[in-house]
């Protein structure tokens, strides 16, 4: 039975959205019965961040590995190229400089999305006359495979042959590595100061008579050192996360690029701002058809998880696995910093009733309380002499 039925139920109708359809709750009551078992196996309990990593990543079940829809109006949220070609097009200066650079020939996407990155900036970089040679995406999602397949094969099919989908990094890569939005969809664990010593959460089971639910509970944790390592006094009752794979994750990509360029973008703060004394509650959201909420335990394969990222943190990982952090700003300066204006000017240029949409989408992009501020943009280099393009002016590393 779908955990806390009834409670589900009347939630998504509070919010005005039609009810769940039959294979989305058979699917979300399957994959809590599985995660039920290893609860029921591990003793009892498992870690937030194994819980997690199910609801988002188990095989056929997850929220990224089924076949739920995820982007767009009839998804559960909109990423950057899916608003805006212009956003694809500005990465291409960074990118042609890199390959020029780093004399590589690929580009390698973490989590691709529906493709959409990957058509406007393969484009771009043809009117460059800088295409590479090699497009890589390596992404875990079946159904968001099939989807950039589509889209390629729809908007680009001369590339078609010349886009590979990998199930892990090639051994040695020199070019470029994009990853937008992926950080933030990494398994986190949660922590709390409690009685001055730190605690994990957990998640358990409890039976009810509409059928159960998860419950979260908090235990004395293994990851103190970890938390102590962040070197902040944190007040009693304090809640936040950590991301432990993510310092895993960039100490891999560092092992397999040879020359070249690394650039995240995602939304985050910095290690003062992430772990702020006002965010006494950490920055784990949810989203559910555009609603974004704070409860993780409901519908289990059916909502977006995420975590802010710290930049931090990914800038210590990227300096100690030998890698340059060669630049890091906000996504509105670094759209600016590589000609956003000027992409956007040709379109201004035609009837007023096609004027209405870039404009939005660039303010969308840009304007401190949209996107332009909450998303930041950090670059990792190896064997390159200059910065990229992105970070000419307000290069804020001094606050990382």
């Amino acid at each position: 039975m779908l955990p806390a039925a009834h409670h589900t139920t009347r939630w998504i109708a509070d919010l005005g959205l039609p009810p769940l359809p039959r294979e989305e709750l058979e699917r979300c009551s399957e994959l809590s019965q599985q995660i039920r078992q290893q609860i029921t196996a591990a003793g009892g309990q498992i870690s937030f961040c194994h819980y997690m990593e199910q609801a988002l990543y188990a095989p056929t079940l997850g929220y990224y590995t089924g076949g739920k829809q995820k982007l767009g109006n009839s998804g559960d949220f909109i990423t950057a190229p899916e608003l805006s070609p212009l956003f694809g097009r500005c990465l291409a200066r960074p990118c042609a400089e890199a390959l020029t650079a780093s004399g590589g020939d690929t580009i390698l996407e973490f989590g691709a999305g529906s493709g959409r990155l990957a058509v406007d900036l393969l484009r771009e970089l043809e009117q460059l006359g800088q295409p590479p040679k090699n497009y890589w995406i390596l992404d875990i999602s079946p159904d968001l495979r099939q989807l950039q397949r589509q889209t390629i094969a729809r908007e680009l099919p001369a590339w078609q042959s010349r886009i590979r989908w990998l199930d892990h990094l090639p051994a040695k890569l020199n070019g470029v590595i994009l990853a937008n939005e992926v950080v933030d969809a990494m398994p986190v664990h949660r922590f709390r100061i409690h009685q001055g010593s730190s605690q994990e959460a957990f998640i358990g089971w409890e039976s009810r008579p509409d059928g159960g639910a998860f419950t979260l509970h908090w235990q004395p944790s293994a990851l103190t050192p970890e938390i102590e390592a962040l070197g902040l006094e944190l007040a009693d009752g304090y809640s936040s996360e950590r991301n432990l794979l993510a310092d895993a994750w960039i100490h891999e990509l560092a092992t397999h690029l040879q020359r070249g360029l690394i650039l995240l973008i995602d939304y985050g703060y910095t290690r003062s701002e992430y772990y702020h004394p006002e965010r006494s509650s950490g920055t784990l959201l949810c989203h559910f058809r555009h609603h974004a909420h704070p409860d993780p335990l409901l519908l289990p394969g059916l909502q977006d998880i995420t975590a802010h990222v710290d930049f931090t943190a990914l800038a210590n990982s990227a300096h100690a696995a030998g890698l340059e952090v060669a630049g890091y700003t906000t996504q509105g300066n670094f759209l600016l910093n590589c000609g956003l204006d000027q992409l956007l000017h040709p379109l201004l240029q035609g009837s007023s009733d096609t004027l209405l949409e870039p404009i939005q989408q660039v303010k969308r992009l840009t304007l401190p309380t949209q996107m332009g501020e909450r998303f930041k943009v950090l670059a990792l280099s190896r064997g390159l002499a200059h910065p990229p393009s992105g970070f000419q002016r307000h290069d804020q590393r001094h606050r990382l």
